[in-house]
């Protein structure tokens, strides 16, 4: 993807031009989601794999940094610096995007299993739309929440036999459950504030708004973590260093920018349903790299996943709603 200014990624305005795209433009959108999706779903795979040699906060300075790194080809071709006005707001994003989220969310991981931390992660859609409905009065007809509700139990069903499989080896926690859902509180604020900026005033691209965010979270997650914890191992084996590559260009790089460019074409509402990829594809990780196995549940529980987020991309919102949102 360029930086430069094309048709699609030119400066939005009021909030309903979210839904201006049709035909191939919101196909492109959801496809970007999915593949966010997925990319996003590899991270907790690399980090159980990285955790065996540093703790949380080191695992996630690498892998920011990486992110960064990632990101420096388009970095340098941003040219456009954030309004005075729309600072705080960045600040705010990033905040919520890289610390408070993701050391959350992982400090959960280390003391839960990585299914269980999956099943949480697979209740964000839900609470993302709603929380899309209360805070930025986008509209969701009735068959969209019901793919929503089946995309959902099939993520549940999916985790639940993934914990049953590695519930021999190592069982849950309530506090690493419990830490993995908290953590999603700030996602769904981090998703409601990015969409806000991006298409507030002049609006941003989603690139610029990946850059932005990402490298201003990860110095604030670099000064923490130096404080708490001091600088990070430098002696890791190969297996962890390629983790912690993957975690870094896949898992944040890439899924952050394809997340941004999609969510910027559609409502958060219905952006939210393709986060349950995340499940699927650590289930999927687990099988094939852990030794976990997956039953006749998992795979009715990826049918639903995939086959709802296919129903949920291809529907036309209904006439009421698309006129209300170019009224």
């Amino acid at each position: 993807m360029t930086v430069a200014a094309r048709k699609e990624d030119a400066p939005a305005g009021r909030t309903h031009h979210v839904a201006a795209a049709g035909g191939s433009g919101r196909g492109m959108a959801y496809l970007a989601l999915a593949a966010a999706g997925c990319s996003w779903g590899t991270g907790f795979y690399f980090a159980k794999v990285a955790l065996t040699e540093m703790g949380v906060g080191h695992m996630l300075v690498y892998r920011f940094a990486f992110g960064c790194l990632g990101l420096l080809p388009v970095a340098f071709r941003i040219r456009a610096l954030p309004r005075a006005s729309d600072v705080p707001f960045f600040f705010v994003a990033a905040a919520l995007y890289i610390p408070i989220q993701f050391l959350v969310q992982f400090e959960g991981l280390a003391r839960t299993t990585a299914s269980h931390a999956s099943l949480m992660v697979g209740t964000l859609p839900l609470t993302l739309a709603i929380a899309a409905v209360i805070f930025t009065k986008e509209r969701l007809d009735r068959a969209g929440w019901s793919m929503i509700v089946v995309s959902t139990i099939g993520a549940i069903l999916i985790v639940l036999t993934a914990h049953q499989a590695s519930g021999a080896v190592g069982g849950p926690s309530l506090i690493g459950d419990l830490l993995v859902l908290g953590s999603l509180f700030a996602g769904v604020a981090w998703v409601l504030v990015t969409q806000r900026v991006m298409h507030a005033g002049h609006g941003y691209s989603a690139v610029a708004m990946t850059v932005y965010v990402v490298f201003l979270g990860s110095a604030m997650l670099l000064l923490w973590v130096f404080i708490a914890d001091g600088p990070p191992p430098v002696h890791l084996s190969t297996h962890v260093w390629l983790a912690l590559a993957a975690q870094g260009f896949l898992a944040t790089t890439a899924a952050t920018l394809l997340w941004n460019w999609g969510l910027r074409r559609v409502p958060a509402a219905r952006a939210g349903i393709f986060v349950n990829f995340e499940p699927v594809v650590g289930s999927i990780l687990g099988v094939t790299l852990l030794g976990e196995s997956l039953g006749p549940v998992a795979i009715l529980g990826g049918l639903l996943i995939v086959g709802a987020a296919t129903i949920f991309s291809l529907r036309k919102p209904a006439t009421h709603e698309a006129r209300r949102r170019v009224a």
